[in-house]
């Protein structure tokens, strides 16, 4: 079978085969049979368990619809193969690297592969790359964020968005925290954590002094009365900024608190005592961030 290279050719049915209007095409492989041992890398997605010890132990994540498998292509990442629906044939880029099979099976054939009805007609297995020394992703960065123990993937995804649209450096990780290229996770994010550099930190929370040594201030975020409000702090007298977010629920631990150079709240109202850590950290990316770069200031020193 072949492959129509542009959504917006006319294509034509002859032979068995789906033409593109120059005569060229990409081979596709028809998948009846969800057994396929050649769709192996997307049987089960909806496994979260299954998937943590699968996908890093075999250098592959999946990524999710057009346009974050086009945002993983762009940031480098390579293919080992596409699932496709049918309406979404016609939509593999041309430009596919040689060499990378893509599987096209029906929407019964594709749920019971995946375990869930694709909506966005588009799955790709992509290659991981080897994990960043953390001391390489802070050589050149002055403001990350630093999230400890976060297991949840929507709000790691969504963490990674905010990251990359209010100009953050980098992400760093605590070793329990969850996979920034797990399915959920990427989706959420709409393909932003392939444009934000992320690391682990290990062993934690030692691995925080390495962020001293690289002349950041560490700000915790944590709902206390006792911590300076958000807005109040000045950072005018650091060029680097790490800001420290906590899991969801307990928040910071004692000891990540307790390496912070000063610990930071956003005020509440109507007795809500603290925002969603996604939330918390889009904020605190938008306020701290134009502090700064020195487009904010403000009274309480650090």
């Amino acid at each position: 079978m072949r492959l129509a290279e542009r959504a917006d050719r006319s294509d034509a049915r002859a032979g068995g085969e789906l033409k593109s209007g120059d005569g060229s095409g990409l081979d596709v492989i028809e998948i009846d049979d969800p057994a396929d041992e050649r769709v192996r890398d997307y049987v089960g997605l909806t496994d979260v368990a299954l998937r943590r010890r699968r996908e890093p132990a075999e250098g592959l994540f999946i990524a999710e619809g057009e346009m974050v498998i086009e945002r993983a292509r762009r940031a480098g990442y390579r293919p080992r193969s596409l699932l496709v629906g049918p309406a979404k044939v016609a939509t593999v880029p041309a430009d596919l690297e040689p060499g990378v099979p893509v599987y096209l099976a029906g929407p019964d054939v594709l749920a019971t592969i995946t375990g869930f009805q694709v909506h966005r007609g588009a799955l790709a297995s992509m290659c991981r790359r080897p994990p960043a020394p953390a001391a390489d992703v802070l050589a050149t960065a002055r403001r990350v964020l630093v999230c400890e123990d976060i297991v949840s993937h929507t709000n790691l995804g969504a963490i990674f968005r905010s990251a990359a649209g209010l100009g953050m450096d980098a992400v760093l990780l605590s070793p329990s925290c969850a996979d920034p290229l797990y399915r959920r996770s990427v989706r959420v994010s709409m393909g932003e954590v392939f444009a934000v550099p992320y690391a682990r930190l290990d062993p934690w929370p030692a691995a925080l002094s390495l962020l001293v040594k690289h002349g950041f201030m560490l700000v915790a975020l944590t709902p206390s009365a006792t911590a300076v409000p958000l807005d109040e702090l000045a950072v005018s007298s650091y060029d680097r900024l790490a800001l420290l977010l906590g899991s969801e629920g307990p928040g910071l631990t004692r000891d990540a608190l307790g390496v912070a150079t000063v610990r930071v709240r956003i005020p509440m109202a109507h007795g809500v005592d603290s925002l969603n850590v996604a939330a918390t950290a889009a904020i605190a990316c938008y306020v701290l961030g134009r502090a700064v770069t020195g487009r904010a200031g403000s009274a309480v020193t650090a």
